[in-house]
C-alpha cells in the first residue's frame, strides 16, 4: 500500500501550519475584507471604488530571490516575509496606487508547520506596515524537487489609483528633482552576488565583523524597507508635486530610474550626495566588486 505520506506529502502538517498562521493573518486585514481564511478565494469589498472617477486596478507580483537561502542557512524564517511584501507593494505605489490586498505562495521541500507560520507572520507584519490585507495564500509541498529545508516564496498584490492621479513618466519634465529615500540594506536584491562573495571570500554568517554590532547573517536578513505608506503620504502632502517614483530593485539606480524617465530626458546623479550603507561597502571592499556591479 502506498500513501500520500509515503510520497513525501504530509497533509496533516499542512493543516497544522494553517492553524498556526491564522493569528498572524488576522492582524493583516482591512475593513473591506469579507469572510475569513479557509475558502477557495479571498473576497474584498470594492464598493468604495465607486467614489473614484475612473478607478484603475494595478497589480504586481514578485519574489525575494535567493535571499531565501540566507534564511534557510540560518534557520531564521520570521523576516523573509517582510521582504516579499516590500518587493510587491513598493512596485504598486510607483504609479500612485494604494495596495489593497495580497496573496502569497510558499513552496517547500517538507512542511514544517512552525517554519511556515514564521514566514507567514513576516508576510502579515509587512502587510500591516503597508496597510494591505493578506486575504489568501497557498503552501505547496514539493518532495523530490526541493530538499526538506529548501523553500521559495512569491506573492501578488492588487491596488487602485484614480486615473487622474496616476503617476508616471507622462508627468516628468526637465528640471524635476530626484529625491532618494534611504535603504535598510541590500533589501532583497543582489543576493546571487552576495552569496558568491560569501563563498569565495569564506565569510561566516555567524561572525560579527569589525565595525558592526550584528552578525553578518543578521545584517543580510535585515528586512527590506516598505516605503508604501510614506510614498502615499508624500503624494497627499505634495498636492501634485510628486510626478513619479522608482523602486530600486534588480538593475539598480540607472536601469530602474530609466523606466520612469520619458524619451528626450536624462537623469543626473551626484554620488557625493549619498554614502553606501556600511554592509554594502564592506562586501564591495572584501571582494573587490566594481562600482558598476554594486550599483546594479
Amino acid at each position: 500500500m502506498s500513501t500520500y505520506k509515503d510520497a513525501g506529502v504530509d497533509i496533516d502538517a499542512g493543516d497544522r501550519a494553517v492553524e498556526l498562521m491564522k493569528a498572524s493573518i488576522a492582524k493583516a486585514s482591512r475593513p473591506e475584507v469579507m469572510g475569513s481564511i479557509g475558502g477557495f478565494a479571498g473576497l474584498f469589498d470594492a464598493s468604495k471604488l465607486k467614489d473614484m472617477k475612473q478607478p484603475l486596478l494595478a497589480t504586481s507580483t514578485d519574489g525575494v530571490g535567493t535571499k531565501t537561502e540566507i534564511a534557510r542557512a540560518l534557520g531564521k524564517y520570521d523576516t523573509i516575509g517582510e521582504d516579499l511584501v516590500a518587493m510587491v507593494v513598493d512596485d504598486l505605489v510607483v504609479c500612485g496606487a494604494e495596495p489593497l490586498f495580497m496573496t502569497d505562495y510558499i513552496a517547500v521541500g517538507k512542511v514544517v508547520p512552525e517554519h511556515i507560520a514564521e514566514i507567514v507572520a513576516g508576510i502579515a507584519r509587512g502587510c500591516a506596515k503597508a496597510n494591505t490585507a493578506l486575504i489568501g495564500g497557498e503552501t505547496a509541498e514539493h518532495p523530490g524537487l526541493l530538499k526538506d529545508d529548501e523553500f521559495d516564496i512569491a506573492g501578488a498584490a492588487t491596488g487602485v489609483v484614480d486615473a487622474d492621479k496616476q503617476l508616471g513618466p507622462h508627468l516628468v519634465k526637465a528640471g524635476d528633482l530626484i529625491i532618494a529615500m534611504p535603504a535598510s540594506g541590500f533589501h532583497a536584491n543582489g543576493y546571487s552576488l552576495v552569496r558568491h562573495i560569501l563563498a569565495t571570500q569564506k565569510l561566516d554568517l555567524h561572525k560579527t565583523y569589525e565595525g558592526f554590532d550584528k552578525t553578518l547573517g543578521e545584517i543580510l536578513l535585515t528586512p527590506t524597507e516598505i516605503y508604501t505608506l510614506d510614498c502615499l503620504a508624500l503624494i497627499r502632502a505634495q498636492q501634485g508635486n510628486i510626478h513619479t517614483f522608482s523602486h530600486i530593485t534588480g538593475g539598480g539606480l540607472a536601469d530602474n530610474t530609466a523606466r520612469v524617465i520619458p524619451d528626450g530626458l536624462i537623469a543626473k546623479y551626484d554620488r557625493t550626495t549619498w554614502a553606501l550603507p556600511a554592509e554594502m561597502k564592506f562586501m564591495a571592499e572584501v571582494a573587490g566588486v566594481p562600482q558598476k556591479d554594486m550599483e546594479r
